[in-house]
């Protein structure tokens, strides 16, 4: 049984705006922390360093999952979505309803 086309759509085009809607929400997490000795202790510049950091890291995350929405648009737009890259089986469409951008069958991203 082929993949959803539309349903596929509409889950790769909502995690995209969600993941926007992130990014733009933790931009200001994100900048540069200012190293103001007389405002803020040491141990308070320390603590929003590792916030900003773990901010970082879930912008790259995010960017990580942007890229891969783009490569299942692809897919989608040459119809390769929704099959297996390594095998070309099926990709069932609870795993897609689960992770829309999933390239792999269950077993071959499990090998």
């Amino acid at each position: 049984m082929e993949p959803d086309l539309e349903a596929a759509r509409r889950r790769l085009a909502e995690k995209k705006a969600e993941l926007e809607a992130m990014s733009a929400m933790t931009e200001q997490a994100r900048a540069p922390v200012m190293l103001d000795q007389q405002s803020v202790g040491r141990l308070s510049r320390m603590d929003a360093m590792q916030q900003q950091e773990m901010a970082a890291a879930q912008e790259r995350v995010r960017k990580r999952d942007m890229v891969r929405i783009e490569m299942a648009e692809r897919r989608l737009g040459e119809g390769e979505y929704g099959f297996c890259v390594e095998c070309g089986e099926v990709i069932p469409d609870k795993r897609l309803a689960i992770d829309p951008m999933a390239e792999k069958c269950v077993h071959c991203a499990s090998s």
